[in-house]
């Protein structure tokens, strides 16, 4: 991890993030179980509320037999926690709540642990919900939101209204809409975004490597993977 500091994709995401080098990096160590003892374990990642689109709904994705690793991936495709969100997705996998409701039960009990990362539109109705649910005080809403995000408000969106011909559908990672040449390599969507090209970048799946590329697309199509998956990550 130490080592990791200086690698390429490192430096890319401290000069899109105005991180300074010189701050150098720490490490966690904790004790954890394992997820990949069989298929009554499992891993994955839980929000107290909708990081796409800031909704006050407990949401995350799981995968049984798997370690954490194999969410953050996309390698495979995860299973939602909740029934409500399962049937948001028509997913014909059981989600979380179904297949093992006891964990789930005390699942949902756990507050408190980090910030996950969000879209901007979901950081500010969850920043405004709070506020007028008392949790924080309207300055501190304030403070939750930076002001360089807020150009995602203005990004384009699809008209509810027109007509569409739809030919695949998929997770909604990331609010808004997006267009431009496909490329299957991010080193290929870097190239031809700094030629003035607008790209998509379609991936099985991505990795952190692929960061350069991620950003220069004007949106990313992964066929693996889940809302929590790096490529979901780094979108939002």
């Amino acid at each position: 991890v130490f080592g990791s500091w200086m690698t390429q994709r490192a430096q890319t995401y401290r000069k899109l993030n105005n991180i300074p080098a010189h701050w150098g990096t720490a490490v966690s160590v904790q004790a954890m179980v394992y997820g990949n003892m069989g298929e009554d374990c499992a891993t994955g990642v839980a929000f107290t509320r909708n990081p796409s689109h800031g909704a006050n709904d407990f949401y995350g994705e799981f995968l049984p037999n798997a370690q954490g690793e194999d969410v953050v991936a996309g390698i495979r495709t995860p299973q939602d926690l909740t029934i409500a969100a399962r049937r948001s997705h028509s997913s014909d996998l059981p989600s979380l709540e179904e297949l093992m409701p006891e964990v789930y039960r005390e699942l949902v009990g756990i507050r408190n642990q980090r910030t996950g990362k969000r879209t901007t539109h979901a950081a500010l109705k969850i920043a405004v919900d709070m506020a007028q649910e008392g949790l924080i005080s309207r300055a501190d809403a304030v403070l939750r939101l930076k002001p360089e995000s807020l150009d995602q408000l203005l990004h384009p969106t699809l008209d509810p209204k027109a007509e569409r011909r739809v030919i695949a559908k998929g997770l909604p990672a990331s609010p808004g809409a997006a267009s431009g040449k496909v490329v299957f390599s991010a080193d290929e969507a870097d190239e031809m975004s700094k030629q003035g090209e607008q790209v998509l970048l379609v991936r099985i799946e991505t990795s952190p490597e692929d960061i350069h590329g991620i950003h220069a697309a004007q949106g990313i199509l992964a066929s693996r993977g889940g809302m929590t998956s790096h490529a979901a990550v780094v979108a939002r």
